[in-house]
């Protein structure tokens, strides 16, 4: 970096954000804003609407959800902020690629908890319907 002289102060001139920079962490943003809107807000709003219908058969973990969706969207600002304050092209978008990686695994990570616990709970509810069965018939 070179150093420029004005007056008795020395500052250093920096230069300037490459307009990559500037479109990877656009892109970047838009991206993770459409699968927060579109896709996790849609999804978690669906999986929590079957628990309150199927009277908690499927289960909806809140609070695991709830943890890691806090976590992830920690994660995802920070790799955006770490892309728009990068001055190369490629540390960008490779914070970019991540932050949108990310985004993703946090939204489907609540169809994989709701998938595990319904097999679960499936096994659970065999019995009492054989049960219920056995008690209707005979």
């Amino acid at each position: 970096m070179t150093t420029a002289w004005s007056g008795s102060r020395r500052t250093r001139v920096r230069r300037p954000r490459p307009r990559g920079v500037w479109v990877a962490s656009g892109i970047g943003v838009v991206l993770v804003l459409g699968t927060a809107l579109g896709a996790f807000l849609p999804l978690v709003g669906f999986l929590g609407g079957v628990t309150a219908t199927t009277a908690g058969l499927v289960p909806f973990p809140f609070v695991r959800v709830a943890l890691v969706s806090l976590l992830g969207a920690l994660v995802v600002l920070a790799l955006l902020v770490l892309a728009f304050t990068r001055r190369h092209t490629a540390t960008a978008t490779f914070a970019v690629v991540l932050a949108v990686l990310v985004s993703i695994a946090v939204t489907v990570f609540p169809v994989v908890l709701v998938a595990v616990g319904s097999a679960d709970r499936a096994g659970d509810v065999w019995p009492i319907v054989t049960e219920l069965w056995n008690r209707f018939t005979g």
